[in-house]
């Protein structure tokens, strides 16, 4: 059965506008050098905290039900941004975490692909690569 995510926005300065989501509240703006005030990230920001937040969210979630040996778990999400009008070409998801066995690892940043509403989304529009990597020993 399909569902509905919901965000709702509304003008609050010049340049910003706040965003609600279910309690949660955020703002959004452009920066200083494009006109803005600088009192949040810029929409495609907030597509790549949406893209990081839920493949992270997933990976957490393998990684617990399965119980890995996985621990500080790292993801930085990039986009690549080109074309006119401008937009998204590329992706990547950089995963970084400290764990003995990497294939274990592997295997749970598979799962968070499949799983990641948000990747599978993207995916039907740009490339979305994930790297994963063993965190250096502190």
């Amino acid at each position: 059965m399909a569902k509905q995510l919901q965000a709702s926005l509304e003008q609050v300065g010049p340049t910003t506008s706040r965003a609600k989501v279910r309690s949660h509240t955020v703002l959004v703006d452009r920066p200083v050098d494009r006109g803005g005030a600088d009192e949040g990230p810029v929409g495609g920001e907030y597509q790549l905290i949406a893209l990081g937040g839920c493949f992270t969210s997933h990976l957490l979630a393998a990684i617990r039900a399965r119980e890995f040996e996985v621990s500080a778990v790292k993801v930085e999400a990039t986009g690549t941004l080109d074309g006119t009008p401008e937009r998204f070409t590329e992706f990547t998801l950089s995963v970084s975490a400290t764990c003995d066995d990497l294939e274990l690892l592997r295997k749970a940043v598979l799962i968070a692909e499949r799983a990641c509403q948000v990747v599978n989304t993207l995916k039907l529009a740009a490339k979305v690569m994930v790297t994963v990597q063993q965190a250096q020993a502190v």
